[in-house]
């Protein structure tokens, strides 16, 4: 599943490095969180959390509805 959630992330990528950001995998967990890292100025943009939600939970939800239950940012 973790390659799954990063191939997914991938199509992300691109998106958020546009606007000088990026996104890293840090874990899958047992409870189906997927636990990512923002960086660059997603890190410290005031719209990271609507883009996380927004962007990021979204799609890999859609994706991968039965295995993916929520989208955390950890620091």
């Amino acid at each position: 599943m973790e390659e799954k959630i990063k191939e997914g992330l991938e199509q992300i990528r691109p998106f958020l490095q546009r606007d000088g950001g990026d996104i890293e995998f840090v874990e899958y967990t047992e409870d189906k969180v997927v636990r990512v890292r923002l960086k660059g100025h997603c890190a410290g943009c005031p719209g990271a959390q609507m883009t996380l939600s927004g962007v990021v939970e979204r799609l890999l939800k859609e994706s991968y509805p039965d295995d993916v239950a929520r989208v955390e940012a950890v620091k």
